[in-house]
């Protein structure tokens, strides 16, 4: 039996592939929800939208300092694997979740499969660099995206157990684009047209923990919305709510079109008619280039740099100056089809050298 750790709204998305291809083949899993997104919106919708099962395990362990929802993931996941005793347990990515659901099975000698491996963006002031490179290390099976994964890993002496199989992402993005075009009306909703305004995403914690960083990004998109005619429309991040009330920066909105976050589908329409994102999310980075849209990173490293030199995106830093000659850069910039994350099967990949182990 497979357990499928899942945390936040990336995760769920990424492993859905692994999940459907598994219902499919009629190959036995469970789901561990650690809920380290704890709202409806960043949670539950997002199952709902994917049409996926409901999580067998539900730990609510919800928000906390890095410490104390880390350990409590290590704990409440390890009971659950002491229970179950699956073969092999799968996580995603680079968040808590994903390093304690590493560290629990490695713990219990269970064999680790980390999807989305070998992921670096040399920046270790970032929490989720740091769960990259621990994951990695105790991983077995280790799924890079790009053979740039591959190099990273093998440069740290990780050779056995490596396979380059493309990003479940896309596998998720083909699967669901053309359900969304068909079910989701959040274009009409908002009153927006295919290519007439910018799309904004910013949750990181370097971006919206500082007053004067968040403060740089908020005005920089302000000014933008007096550049261009296209509306800026911002999705706001519970966590980036938080912050721009805690700091008293409602002022710096202006111009701005904040919406409550929306469902993956809603979000994928969204995306895939911008004119230009911004966005800190690495996510987001990879489903603008599959999608040929192009990307402005609000950040100064990026563990996706295929999607550079792919010139599908740009790194803006997050100074006001630098944010908008970015913009200014991608907005005219011609954008090629070319896609570095692989055709689409990577979660029939996944499951099919799990299952030969």
């Amino acid at each position: 039996m497979l357990s499928i750790v899942v945390g936040t709204r990336p995760e769920i998305i990424k492993m859905s592939p692994i999940i459907r291809y598994c219902q499919e083949k009629n190959i036995e899993f469970n789901i561990i929800h650690t809920n380290q997104h704890y709202s409806y919106d960043m949670d539950r919708i997002f199952f709902e939208d994917l049409n996926l099962p409901e999580p067998n395990f539900n730990l609510e362990i919800g928000s906390g300092t890095p410490g104390d929802q880390t350990g409590k993931m290590l704990s409440k996941i390890e009971t659950v694997l002491m229970k179950e005793k699956p073969g092999i347990v799968l996580v995603q990515g680079d968040t808590n979740s994903v390093l304690a659901g590493a560290l629990a099975a490695s713990k219990l000698h269970i064999p680790v499969a980390h999807v989305e491996a070998g992921l670096r963006s040399f920046d270790r002031n970032m929490p989720e660099e740091i769960n990259r490179i621990l994951t990695d290390h105790i991983a077995d099976y280790l799924f890079a995206p790009t053979n740039i994964s591959k190099e990273n890993l093998i440069h740290e002496g990780i050779i056995s157990g490596v396979s380059v199989v493309g990003n479940t992402i896309v596998d998720a993005t083909y699967q669901n684009l053309n359900i969304a075009n068909d079910k989701s009306t959040i274009l009409q909703d908002l009153g927006l047209k295919k290519g007439d305004y910018f799309l904004v995403t910013l949750h990181r914690a370097e971006n919206v923990d500082d007053k004067d960083i968040l403060s740089n990004i908020l005005s920089s998109l302000s000014n933008l919305s007096k550049i261009y005619a296209e509306p800026i429309l911002f999705p706001v991040h519970p966590r980036t709510e938080k912050m721009i009330q805690t700091f008293n920066l409602s002022s710096s909105l202006n111009g701005i079109t904040c919406i409550k976050p929306v469902g993956y589908l809603d979000f994928l329409v969204l995306e895939g008619n911008a004119r230009l994102v911004l966005t800190d999310s690495g996510g987001v980075q990879e489903e603008t280039c599959i999608l040929n849209i192009p990307c402005v990173t609000l950040r100064d490293t990026t563990e996706r740099p295929e999607t550079i030199d792919a010139e599908k995106n740009i790194l803006a830093g997050r100074e006001p100056g630098t944010i908008i000659s970015c913009v200014k850069s991608m907005f005219v910039k011609k954008i090629s089809n070319q896609n570095p994350f692989g055709s689409g099967d990577s979660g029939k990949q996944i499951v099919e050298i799990l299952t030969k182990c």
